[in-house]
């Protein structure tokens, strides 16, 4: 009898043992993940998904921001605007060039007269750069900026300038 008390009594502090550790203690006899494990797996698939949708989230934005400026690009060449790359003029050194996009409010052959329109431009508050031709020419631009956005925003405030001429140009330095 006290033989029988004291298996059952073993069996009991076992039983009592496994309930207070719990379920893990199974699983670990089991070959199978702890609740730790499982925690930690369902963290790191957590991170990996938001990861994962941060990148898609991103690229989602790149393709807006893509058809955006496609979309600009055409409202830009449908307005009549004439858009002349700094390669296709062979003369001008791109490499000297900050920004992508500038609007060529003039070009001179004489410096004084480029200098005299860039200081009327930039009393007015905007940014100029004189650009240099190779055939002694040097071209006023405004505005420059590398964002098609700001430069049919900046395009439209030039345009009400007084200093503004008519046939104004768009510079693409590529």
């Amino acid at each position: 009898m006290i033989k029988g008390r004291f298996i059952s009594g073993i069996l009991l502090a076992a039983l009592a043992l496994g309930v207070l550790q719990g379920c893990d203690s199974f699983r670990r006899l089991a070959g199978r993940p702890t609740s730790d494990e499982i925690a930690a797996k369902r963290e790191l698939i957590q991170r990996e998904e938001a990861a994962h949708q941060a990148r898609m989230d991103s690229l989602s934005r790149i393709e807006k921001a893509k058809a955006d400026s496609l979309a600009l690009l055409d409202k830009i060449k449908d307005s009549g605007e004439m858009l002349l790359s700094a390669s296709s003029l062979r003369r001008v050194n791109t490499l000297k060039l900050n920004k992508r996009y500038y609007i060529i409010v003039g070009a001179f052959s004489n410096a004084d007269n480029a200098n005299w329109l860039a200081s009327k431009i930039t009393a007015a508050g905007y940014e100029v750069e004189k650009i240099p031709y190779g055939n002694g020419f040097t071209a006023v631009g405004a505005a420059g900026t590398d964002s098609l956005a700001h430069l049919w925003d900046n395009l439209q405030k030039v345009r009400s300038e007084q200093f503004c001429p008519k046939d104004v140009w768009i510079l693409v330095n590529e």
